[in-house]
């Protein structure tokens, strides 16, 4: 009986311990399967947004700054070196401010410069987005942003219900209104009504770049967004119906027009765009959860820079 006892004890320690080899065999497999799977999904693609000023500013803005003609020799020097320092980012596609529905233009205009048949014109995307992407043997640059004919959902609102400047204007609640940027310059109105800032002093395209995509200004002007949508009275919310229908739909489109051209993890996406548009943008990358996001300070500072 003793001897029956030690067998089967003999036997079912065998068992464990054949179970505990195996079981760690599959550890050990399942291990080095999940650091693979782990690396392939901790590697995203990467962007950068570099908020820009309108470089042809066509005082479309609350508050517009005065630009002169960057097609000038003084000019295009400073924008030939903001290329030179952009192109340390390295990247595979170059993203634009336009809508969808001009990209046949717009890659037509971008062909006819690179066969030179095409003059470039003041805007940042031709500036800067044409120069950089023949500089870096791009086939084409892409139209990101949502600016369609007609907003089908703001037809549905009554136009006082949507224009706060005017309500804002009629019941005395201008105070939520968009401030003028952060810079130094006097504040002057067109016969028209547009108002535009003249800056106090020169100051090279570098140095532009660099102010406008600092995160304090970044977040001065989204907190400027949410003060407008405080426009307002009872029930009727013309300020958050524009943040919330306009602003907020835009650039989460933008988003998403952005992961539509997302083609691989070792995608290096620059997107240009006017600065208002920085902040939720990048929180809408960084949210998802998708995106690499990089700053483009480090390029605009660079220790070499002029």
């Amino acid at each position: 009986m003793k001897v029956l006892v030690k067998c089967q004890f003999y036997l079912m320690t065998l068992l464990v311990a054949v179970l505990l080899t195996v079981g760690m065999a599959a550890s050990d497999d399942r291990t080095n399967l999940s650091t693979e799977d782990v690396t392939q999904m901790t590697k995203k693609p990467t962007i950068m947004i570099l908020g820009s000023p309108h470089l042809a500013n066509p005082g479309a803005d609350v508050y517009n700054t005065k630009m002169d003609d960057v097609r000038v020799p003084k000019r295009q020097r400073e924008i030939e070196q903001l290329v030179t320092q952009l192109k340390a980012f390295r990247p595979t596609k170059i993203a634009i401010e336009a809508d969808e529905r001009f990209d046949a233009k717009i890659n037509a205009d971008y062909h006819g410069y690179l066969e030179g048949t095409y003059e470039l014109k003041r805007g940042e995307s031709n500036q800067i987005g044409f120069q950089l992407a023949k500089q870096m043997g791009h086939p084409k640059v892409y139209c990101v942003d949502y600016w369609p004919e007609r907003w089908p959902i703001l037809e549905k609102i009554d136009d006082h219900l949507t224009d706060r400047y005017a309500f804002a204007e009629a019941h005395n609640q201008e105070h939520f209104l968009r401030p003028p940027p952060v810079t130094e310059g006097k504040i002057v109105k067109d016969k028209d009504g547009t108002t535009w800032i003249e800056p106090a002093k020169y100051q090279s395209i570098i140095e532009m770049y660099i102010q406008r995509n600092e995160p304090q200004g970044r977040r001065a002007d989204h907190q400027a967004y949410l003060r407008s949508a405080r426009i307002g009275l009872g029930a009727q919310y013309p300020g958050a119906n524009w943040i919330a229908h306009v602003w907020y739909a835009r650039n989460l489109k933008i988003f998403v027009n952005l992961t539509r051209i997302t083609e691989s993890t070792d995608d290096r996406i620059l997107l240009i765009i006017g600065a208002g548009h920085v902040f939720l943008v990048q929180q809408f990358l960084e949210d998802s959860g998708d995106y690499i996001v990089e700053s483009p300070l480090q390029y605009l500072k660079m220790e070499d820079a002029n």
